[in-house]
């Protein structure tokens, strides 16, 4: 298959409306050609395409920014005589100064097919501010690595933030490409806007499931998203950033298990299957222990729970990480009321809700897990009919049939 770089790379009529103008990139890490040429060098190798600028988003064009909330300065790229402009550090929206300097905006981003991944967050700012000053935006379409299937409630209105760029579900089955066509019409944005599609992407294709395993290498477009077994879970355990379980970072499966000092897992899994057996489908479960060498429970020796996607177990359509999640919270809750879960601190700068609700785009998945006579199903009716609504919502948009 061809990603949307490749695709420009090698078919020149693609680039003849970039003749003449001045063209800027926003790009990451993962953005690379077939042969891991970074498309910032492929583009300014090509000769017919004049490059002015380049962007990066959170973790930094280079990725070199470990943590969350940690911002990424502007600089001068010296090799290829550019300025650098971050959408990760004073500002997050590209100011008057630096739509300046590009006529086209090239999107190269791979994304994680997650709501709270903020790339797209990015994406929509970038498309805004195109709208407001007559800026064309490409985006060149890399694909969904965790497919087309939906799952979690949808942000609520007034609860859009950083890692809320609209009233999506969790996981919401698109590509870069399809998400702007989304904002676009959301929005009512007035935008020169163009995808330069994907050739042969097959997202229900087995063993890949929408990422090309075995025929792409797997770049991290985020520090702390090192394999396609952490994207297929992400969904889920991104929710643990608003807890005081630890997510594993620190150690070298982030995203992949969870745990803290003193949990009982035994305890917690048999919880979790009496509670919705039909909520752990799809994968398989390892208890483990960890000691993470940074962030939270430093140097703690964790009891800790896996998810392995990897193996002839895993079940594409089966497996709901987000709901999985929820179950270990709700099971957590019902073994140890008083078990101080959410953790209270000032998360992509917000100061006045909690993470676990910035989330999950609203309060419902935190009152569900402390109410007690609250039980899966009741999870279920809600989730059910928000996923419903974004199936009927995506299908005018989406690309790739």
């Amino acid at each position: 298959m061809k990603f949307g770089i490749d695709r420009l790379c090698t078919e020149p009529a693609l680039r003849q409306d970039l003749r003449g103008r001045r063209v800027a990139l926003l790009a990451h890490p993962a953005s690379v050609t077939a042969d891991l040429t970074h498309s910032l060098d492929a583009l300014a190798a090509l000769g017919d395409v004049r490059l002015t600028a380049a962007f990066g988003p959170q973790h930094g064009l280079r990725g070199d920014k470990q943590d969350n909330m940690v911002e990424s300065p502007d600089f001068h790229d010296p090799q290829l005589g550019l300025p650098i402009f971050s959408l990760y550090g004073e500002v997050r929206r590209p100011t008057d100064a630096m739509l300046d300097t590009f006529d086209v905006l090239l999107v190269d981003l791979q994304d994680l097919g997650c709501r709270i991944y903020t790339f797209i967050t990015t994406l929509r700012y970038v498309l805004e501010a195109a709208a407001r000053r007559g800026r064309s935006v490409w985006v060149l379409d890399r694909p969904n690595p965790i497919g087309r299937p939906v799952e979690g409630l949808s942000l609520r209105p007034g609860w859009e933030s950083f890692v809320g760029a609209g009233e999506m579900p969790m996981r919401h089955g698109l590509t870069l490409g399809e998400m702007g066509r989304w904002f676009i019409h959301r929005l009512g944005l007035d935008v020169d806007y163009r995808v330069v599609e994907m050739t042969g992407w097959q997202p229900e294709s087995a063993p890949g499931y929408g990422w090309p395993l075995g025929e792409r290498t797997w770049i991290n477009p985020s520090p702390n998203a090192p394999n396609l077994a952490m994207a297929r879970c992400y969904p889920g355990t991104v929710m643990l950033e608003g807890t005081t379980l630890s997510e594993g970072r620190g150690t070298t499966r982030p995203l992949e298990l969870f745990g803290a000092p003193g949990l009982d897992i035994s305890a917690l899994v048999a919880e979790m299957r009496r509670l919705a057996p039909e909520w752990l489908a799809g994968c398989r479960l390892r208890s483990c222990w960890f000691e993470p060498t940074f962030h939270k429970h430093q140097g703690l020796l964790c009891a800790g729970l896996q998810t392995h996607v990897e193996d002839g177990a895993y079940d594409h359509a089966a497996f709901r990480p987000w709901r999985l999640q929820a179950l270990a919270f709700k099971a957590l809750r019902n073994l140890q009321p008083g078990y101080d879960l959410w953790r209270d601190f000032a998360y992509e700068y917000e100061n006045d809700r909690l993470a676990i609700d910035l989330i999950n785009g609203s309060e419902l998945l935190r009152t569900w897990v402390d109410d007690r006579a609250a039980l899966p199903g009741d999870l279920e009716a809600l989730t059910r009919v928000d996923e419903l609504a974004w199936n009927e919502q995506r299908a005018s948009v989406v690309l790739y049939r």
